[in-house]
């Protein structure tokens, strides 16, 4: 008969937590019947406190890695203690969590699969249900330490993302110093984002010196609330957008001047002035080191032919030129930007104006600081890959799970 420690090393616990009583061959499974040794009995799941038996328990079943084409099963005897805090429970295990129905070796094995593959590839590897790879890896990141992942925070990002259709949104908050994720929950809203900072502390809130987000009212209202000390960095990718958006506003409008009328039943590809501005639609958003020959000839024929229009891509261009800039000449070109807006006699740009003075601060302090939202953009990016590679999650708790294993830093490890 093999040795206990061999066989203790191979299921991934420690020899000195348990005893090796025998191991059968039934039905092609392998079936090992494993006795927790006497220091690590009748103790609570919960509390890991030595507690009085309630009876004598049953016999239980774990899954554990598999033996080369052959599934393990893990057999123990386990019975109920009466915890004076958690009441009548099930008596821990050492090579298993509470309330599990694998050992804890395969869940880790599981979990990196999860995190390193689809669920349907790492069911069809392991050898069971889809589902039982989301229940470990939910599991598995229930276990993760929230206390590492808050601690020492000074600067974060704020951002939220759509993981459904009819405006479901999760709030994704990232640490920028040490790159990984640290808050996930589902709802993006002023409730939240404040009980985010609660679970910070004072001390955690006092810590922090800068919040990078897109200027959503509700995100800079919590971060008033519980860090006014902290600085509010506008990501300029979105005081950019805001400025395409305004330009195409405008594009819009000369478009519906120029083109020509017809009967609403009329199904006809527009034609002359108002095909140019219709197909001018990207050209004006690119960046003119972006353009091609044809985009060049299309905003040559504007600039000739509809000066107002050309005046507001002209001003797009000046705010990207400003936010995008260094140093106390980009606080200058800011300033004088937003006076050459509020004077364009163009509505969308004077709104846009009034709204860029409003945020002043915010973006003053991004081009000092150089911090964005670029990071955060780009966990959301992966939060969309790994719904995607799923194909969609039937709980959003799934979801949140699965991005914490792989984006928190605490990615789990082989069973190695």
């Amino acid at each position: 008969m093999l040795s206990q420690r061999l066989l203790a090393r191979t299921l991934g616990v420690d020899a000195r937590s348990v005893r090796v009583e025998s191991v059968e061959l039934v039905d092609d499974h392998i079936v090992i019947r494993l006795r927790p040794r006497i220091r690590h009995r009748w103790r609570c799941p919960h509390c890991a406190e030595r507690c009085p038996g309630y009876d004598a328990g049953r016999e239980r079943r774990w899954r554990a890695i598999d033996w080369g084409r052959s599934k393990v099963f893990v057999v123990a005897t386990v019975p109920r203690v009466e915890c004076a805090d958690h009441g009548v429970v099930v008596a821990s295990v050492p090579f298993a969590r509470h309330a599990a129905r694998h050992t804890r070796a395969f869940e880790q094995l599981a979990a990196w699969c999860g995190v390193e593959m689809s669920a349907s590839a790492a069911s069809r590897l392991l050898r069971c249900t889809w589902r039982t790879i989301g229940s470990i890896v939910a599991r598995v990141a229930e276990g993760l330490s929230d206390e590492e992942l808050l601690v020492g925070l000074r600067r974060i990002g704020i951002d939220e993302i759509s993981y459904r259709k009819h405006h479901r949104y999760l709030l994704v908050v990232v640490d920028h110093d040490r790159r990984r994720l640290v808050h996930a929950v589902k709802g993006a809203n002023l409730e939240t984002l404040g009980a985010f900072f609660d679970r910070l502390g004072e001390d955690g809130r006092e810590q922090i010196t800068h919040v990078s987000c897109d200027g959503a009212p509700w995100i800079n209202a919590a971060v008033a609330d519980h860090c006014p000390h902290a600085i509010i960095c506008l990501d300029t990718f979105h005081v950019v957008t805001w400025a395409a958006e305004a330009l195409d506003r405008v594009r819009r409008e000369t478009w519906n001047e120029v083109r020509v009328h017809r009967p609403r039943h009329v199904h006809r590809k527009p034609r002359g002035a108002g095909k140019v501005l219709k197909d001018a639609r990207f050209a004006l958003w690119k960046n003119p080191e972006n353009w091609s020959d044809q985009d060049r000839a299309r905003l040559d024929y504007i600039a000739a032919t509809h000066p107002r229009l050309h005046r507001a891509w002209a001003l797009k261009e000046g705010l990207r030129t400003a936010v995008t800039g260094h140093g106390p000449g980009a606080v200058v070109a800011l300033d004088r930007w937003i006076a050459w807006a509020q004077r364009s006699r163009i509505p969308s740009f004077t709104e846009l104006a009034r709204k860029i003075r409003n945020h002043r601060a915010a973006i003053i302090a991004t081009i000092e600081v150089g911090l964005t939202n670029a990071l955060v953009e780009s966990f959301n990016t992966k939060i969309r890959l790994i719904a995607r590679r799923a194909f969609g999650f039937h709980h959003v708790g799934a979801l949140i799970a699965l991005a914490r294993l792989t984006l928190s830093g605490q990615r789990p490890h082989l069973p190695t």
